[in-house]
This record gives C-alpha cells, structure tokens and sequence, in this order.
C-alpha cells in the first residue's frame, strides 16, 4: 500500500495545499491537531511527505508543532489578528489603486454583479453567504490589480484571519453595516477612481479593526 503513496515534492506541495484550502473554508479551526498518519492516509502520501510539509506550513505561521503533542493550527491572539489586519490595509490599498486604474471591463462587470450579490446576502438574512462573498470580493480586487507581490503576502495573511472573518460576519448588524463599505470600494474601482478605491478600502479594513478591537474588550470583561 505505502509503494502506491505520492512521494516527493509533489506530495508535500499536495499536503500544503490541502491543509491551506482547509484553512481558508473553515474546515480546520485554531488549535485543532494535525497528526501525521491521519492525513498521510487520507491524502495517500508518505508520513515523511506530511511532516515535510507542516515545516513549510509552520514557517508561514499557520501551524505549529508542539514538543511531545504534535502539530496543530495555529493560535491568533485579537492583538494579532488586529496587527495583521493593518498590514492587510496596506497591501489592499495598493491593490485597489491599481485594480480602479487597471482593471478590464469585463472584470470591473463582475465586481458589479458581485455588489449585486452581496446586496441579496444582507436582504436574505444570509451572513454566511455574506461571508464568503465579501472573502471573494477582496480576492478579485487583488487578482485584478495584477500585483502579484501583495498577492502572495495577502494570501499568507487572509488564511490566518478565517475564523475572525467569519464571526465578524456573523455578528448581529455587521453585514449591514460593512456592506455600504464594500459597495463604496466597488464603486470607485468600478468608475476607474484610484484615490476614493484606496480610501474605501482604508476605512472598510479600519472598520473591521475596530470589531476586533471590541471583540477584545469584550472578552476582558466577561465573567470567567
């Protein structure tokens, strides 16, 4: 059975990517443990593969391995998460600029249907769909801004936000409130507007901030 197993690189690169799309869709949470025979088998690689491969992903500080326990996902703090949301303003403010200035027409059609789709989201009530759409919008603003250096960094960071992405959107009220923001960035992009696309996007990113850092203060008040 093990000589039918994916060896090599291309079983590490498998194991990564698996454990990185995992992460992303919310199929592994903070603190779950990774143990190695369980994803060589499921994934059909080598044990040497999987460890291998939670190397690369603990220097990407997405995992990281316990001494005598093992490996797990890594653990955010709200300070971090709020430290590595401002970096993310930073690189998305770079790449709204660009995607208001450079954008096709057909891409700027598609943040349209997406405004679109998002308006649906909050009038349906559905904050996971809301989620997921607001996930993807900041995805295309990257793709479409064609800068392929925030690109790789914004990635590494997006993946270790997930869950806080996710319980933002699910707060009472948050989709209503975020959703004029995210309308604003696709308005300007839309119309070709470089400054108003980065301002939106500074505030839109400001906002989320501000829910992380209420989300902190609520947790140092809460009984325990």
């Amino acid at each position: 059975m093990t000589s039918t197993r994916i060896k090599g690189a291309a079983a590490r690169s498998h194991v990564s990517a698996h454990i990185r799309d995992a992460l992303r869709n919310g199929d592994l949470v903070p603190g779950q443990r990774l143990v190695v025979q369980d994803l060589a088998d499921d994934l059909g690689v080598t044990r040497s593969s999987v460890r291998e491969a939670l190397v690369d992903l603990t220097s990407d500080d997405l995992v990281e391995i316990v001494r005598n326990r093992g490996a797990r996902v890594r653990l955010i703090s709200i300070e971090e998460a709020i430290q590595i949301t401002e970096c993310r303003s930073a690189l998305e403010r770079v790449c709204a600029r660009r995607a208001a200035t450079y954008a096709s027409e057909a891409q700027r059609a598609e943040l349209t249907e997406l405004g679109t789709q998002l308006c649906a989201a909050v009038a349906e009530n559905a904050p996971e769909t809301y989620s997921t759409l607001n996930r993807r919008l900041h995805d295309l603003i990257i793709e479409f801004s064609g800068q392929a250096v925030a690109k790789r960094q914004l990635e590494r960071l997006n993946t270790q936000m997930v869950r806080f992405q996710f319980r933002l959107a699910m707060r009472p009220g948050r989709p209503q409130q975020s959703l004029p923001q995210l309308l604003s960035i696709i308005n300007a992009i839309v119309a070709g507007d470089a400054d108003s696309a980065e301002a939106a996007t500074e505030a839109q990113l400001a906002s989320v901030i501000d829910e992380l850092r209420t989300t902190g203060t609520a947790r140092s008040v809460a009984p325990r």
